[in-house]
């Protein structure tokens, strides 16, 4: 789905903690970013094959859609080869850009060979390509917490982006086990995920709770949300 129709709506966000929970999450970001750097590159390796699987199940969708994934950044689950599968499939793949403080995301299409620049923390982002609204958004975290809220790098750029598109994009947290924590007291302005897959299963992050579910459950699911979410491409039949 191209950036023309999905225009953002307007929007107030305003990223609010006190200084005592911007000092919780800081010393939780540092805890788990340790643990994630620390597992061997053997084991991650094994934990990304395990989401590579369960993900290419999970987004068996029709063509055409927009997904929208990261360049793989401190040890995080590389999607690029996920893509290729999907790209293959007639899926385009979209990149984010960070526009500037306090800006909503910029997704841009991307494929391999596509012109790129270094983004902030020299992530490779595309260069002028064309700007896409994605259908489904895989989201890597810092931390996932048991209702499906994510601790980022403390940006806020994910949020802030959920909250300006026009349309809501199914968001799937890509995580290892390692990244989970209890909770993190979500606050106003965090956006509660819709799924969640590490290398154990795959869970829904429901108002009422979360629910364990395999991953042909999770692609029905995801094919619902489109639906209800007012998505028109292809990847809401079947």
């Amino acid at each position: 789905m191209c950036a023309q129709g999905a225009r953002a709506r307007k929007h107030s966000f305003v990223l609010a903690l006190t200084p005592a929970q911007a000092a919780w999450r800081k010393e939780q970001r540092g805890q788990l970013l340790a643990a994630r750097s620390a597992a061997s590159v053997q084991d991650r390796a094994a934990w990304g094959a395990i989401l590579n699987t369960l993900l290419r199940v999970v987004l068996d969708l029709p063509a055409p859609w927009v997904l929208g994934l990261c360049w793989p950044y401190r040890a995080e689950f590389d999607a690029r080869a996920l893509a290729a599968h999907l790209r293959a499939r007639g899926v385009r793949s979209a990149l984010p850009v960070v526009r500037g403080p306090g800006l909503p995301l910029e997704y841009r299409h991307w494929w391999p060979g596509a012109p790129m620049d270094k983004g902030v923390y020299d992530i490779p982002v595309p260069r002028a390509t064309e700007v896409l609204a994605p259908d489904v958004l895989l989201v890597p975290p810092v931390g996932i917490d048991a209702q499906g809220y994510r601790l980022g790098y403390g940006g806020g750029y994910f949020d802030r982006t959920l909250v300006a598109l026009a349309r809501k994009p199914v968001c799937v947290v890509t995580a290892f086990e390692l990244s989970r924590i209890v909770s993190l007291h979500p606050q106003a302005h965090d956006v509660r995920m819709d799924f969640v897959v590490t290398e154990t299963g795959i869970t829904q992050c429901l108002p009422e709770g979360p629910r364990a579910i395999d991953a042909t459950q999770c692609r029905l699911a995801v094919q619902q949300l489109l639906a209800e979410r007012g998505n028109s491409s292809d990847c809401t039949r079947r």
